[in-house]
């Protein structure tokens, strides 16, 4: 047996703290090395925070991360450790993004990444180079490029994020060269349900290129994108560990690397690949003689065995249900993405919210709750403060429903009328017009500005962080107010679909118990700004809209093509009516492109959202012709 004890570590770093990054980092390697753990694998670009965007472009940004590198490595020179870890590196004259493999004390080698996602949120090609297949040169002195190391436990092949996500990715030649344990150093966002399909393609390519996979992942949210952290080792097509999300620590587990070894001479397939790939004359990724680096200490190691005593019995269910994994991991990626961004810009002393007695800034206040529970267990609400602010078409069911709920979190809550603002400023803005009439689409958005500058002074005042609490779906057909409702230093649910939104206040009723959640859901869905304004009537009915969204937006069907689609999906509304909402949909969706770009910064949860930086970049001014049917 060759039995090795790997760590898999989720750090939450921030871009640019060099020196605090490093200590998290630190203080698990000791951690890993009281534990007896031989390798301890770290997130990509751990050292600098990611992503770091255009500021890799710096000279300064790049060059202060060596320095922490090589403490790193003194700091755990006497440690029986080999460390693998994120680093960005400035050579002649192009960035890499490497893994760098760290022991006894030195840099032993760095690796660059291949794969530079530039697609959907990332950016990678944009400011890093590529690594190359056979590259070989040196970095202050240590070995670049297209390497694997050997150890006295084993043969290593680090890679970073991108490389396995790619079928013409680095780790086949590894794999054929001799590496036995594959070690991957990721920064990848989470996104809803991507959990499942990491998992399955870890195990895909573990099977198929008969490697023993250790699989490492940020956590922590900078800006808008959240990392769920979490971790896996998969062992030749079999899972072994999968570590914790959401939450900054290690876990570890003990492998046989000879099974690895063993497993390959069983398989036919990949050892026929193989040899067609040396006749065909792939080339060998040299090996880095490692061994006198370190002397590992795996003498106290114990085979892994199943920890319910046996090999051939399924172990004990503990996955969640369907609907509980979507809640509970939706829920804790918003809380942690807006504690990070309060905690990380070091700006805001407390949170400020508009709550209206509606879904939308009901979700939110108990998604800044959900954190606040963690920063201040004593007292979360003392880390919020909701203004309720009516209009004269401000309902007593929707201020009864948000003073109940403040009173139930224990938030501090305070009624702040803009019944004598709005009137003067509907005065102010008729005198402007002359004899023009006042539009009563002008009279709502007067109330929705009123409210945000209210919640911008007092912020500018208090240092609060005024969360914006619109909702995906009716941002996306502009029904939003620039200035107003739109307003705000961080789109919490921006990019949550209005059925989202009701599906999980329908959950958190029922998990928590809340008086105040039950009586906003009592109402029909509407901003108030306006007599018996209900958004379904106004609009068309969420289920749909959001369905139109998804077509237009995520699957980029034409109007035709969605009105298909549409026909299948509600067989029970007429035809000509579903009709006329995908053309509605189309219309504002692209007459509203204006207003997305206005929008705070939002936090991120899918594959396809409003942030114009980020996911769906579409021009704010084009012809629309290519829409209607040739």
């Amino acid at each position: 047996m060759r039995l090795v004890k790997i760590g898999i570590a989720s750090v939450n770093t921030t871009v640019g703290a060099f020196q605090a990054n490093t200590d998290r980092v630190l203080d698990l390697a000791r951690k890993m090395a009281a534990e007896d753990v031989t390798l301890g694998v770290f997130p990509e670009q751990v050292i600098a925070g990611y992503p770091a965007e255009d500021l890799v472009q710096w000279q300064g940004f790049i060059d202060h991360q060596w320095p922490e590198l090589e403490r790193f490595a003194k700091e755990t020179a006497a440690l029986p450790l080999v460390s693998i870890l994120g680093v960005g590196v400035a050579h002649q004259g192009v960035r890499l993004n490497c893994a760098a493999v760290v022991a006894g004390g030195k840099v032993l080698g760095l690796v660059p990444k291949e794969k530079l996602p530039t697609y959907n949120v990332f950016y990678e090609g944009r400011t890093f180079g590529h690594g190359q297949p056979g590259m070989a040169e040196s970095h202050r002195g240590v070995p670049l490029g297209d390497y694997l190391f050997q150890f006295d436990f084993g043969t290593v092949a680090p890679e970073v994020c991108e490389d396995i996500w790619s079928a013409d990715g680095p780790m086949r030649r590894r794999a054929y060269s001799g590496g036995e344990l594959v070690v991957n150093l990721s920064a990848s966002p989470f996104r809803l349900g991507f959990w499942e399909t990491r998992r399955e393609l870890i195990a895909t390519r573990a099977s198929d290129h008969q490697v023993t996979i250790a699989y490492a992942n940020a956590v922590g949210s900078n800006d808008g994108l959240i990392f769920d952290g979490g971790g896996f080792i998969n062992q030749n097509g079999r899972p072994v560990l999968e570590t914790p999300r959401f939450q900054q620590g290690f876990t570890s587990a003990v492998v046989d690397l000879d099974r690895t070894l063993r497993l390959r001479t069983e398989n036919t397939t990949w050892r026929v690949d193989r040899e067609d790939w040396v006749t065909a004359g792939g080339k060998q990724v040299p090996t880095l003689d490692c061994t006198q680096a370190v002397k590992t200490e795996r003498q106290k190691l114990t085979y892994p065995v199943p920890a319910h005593r046996s090999f051939f019995l399924p172990a004990p269910d503990t996955r969640r249900t369907a609907r509980v994994a979507l809640c509970e991991d939706i829920l804790d990626a918003l809380s942690l993405g807006v504690g990070d961004y309060f905690e990380k810009t070091r700006a805001f002393k407390l949170f400020g919210i508009a709550l209206s007695g509606g879904r939308d800034s009901l979700l939110t206040l108990l998604i800044a709750h959900r954190y606040a529970k963690r920063a201040r267990p004593d007292n979360p609400g003392s880390l919020i403060q909701a203004f309720y602010m009516p209009s004269p078409y401000s309902s007593q069911q929707t201020r009864d429903a948000a003073e109940t709920i403040a009173r139930e979190l224990g938030v501090p809550f305070q009624v702040v009328s803009i019944e004598e603002a709005f009137e003067r400023e509907k005065a102010a803005a008729q005198t402007m017009l002359g004899e023009t009439k006042l539009t009563p689409i002008t009279e709502q958005n007067i109330q929705a500005r009123i409210r945000a500058q209210r919640m911008w002074n007092w912020s500018n005042s208090c240092g609060g962080l005024f969360l914006q609490t619109g909702n995906m779906s009716e941002k996306s057909v502009g029904y939003t107010t620039i200035g107003g409702d739109l307003m705000g230093a961080l789109a919490v649910i921006a990019n949550v679909p209005k059925t989202v939104v009701m599906y999980l206040l329908d959950y958190l009723q029922e998990t928590t118990g809340y008086e105040g959640i039950r009586k906003v859901l009592a109402k029909p869905a509407g901003p108030e700004l306006a007599h018996d304004q209900v958004g379904e009537e106004e609009l068309m009915p969420f289920p749909i809209l959001d369905a139109c969204f998804y077509l237009h937006a995520g699957e980029k069907l034409t109007p035709s093509e969605m009105r298909t689609a549409l026909t299948a999906m509600f067989p029970e509304v007429d035809a000509e009516r579903l009709g006329g909402y995908v053309d509605r949909f189309v219309r504002l969706f692209h007459q509203s492109i204006y207003k997305w770009v206005q929008a705070p910064l939002s936090l991120h949860i899918g594959n396809l959202d409003l942030d114009r930086e980020r996911a769906l970049q579409l021009p704010v001014v084009t012809g629309s012709a290519w829409l209607r049917k040739a």
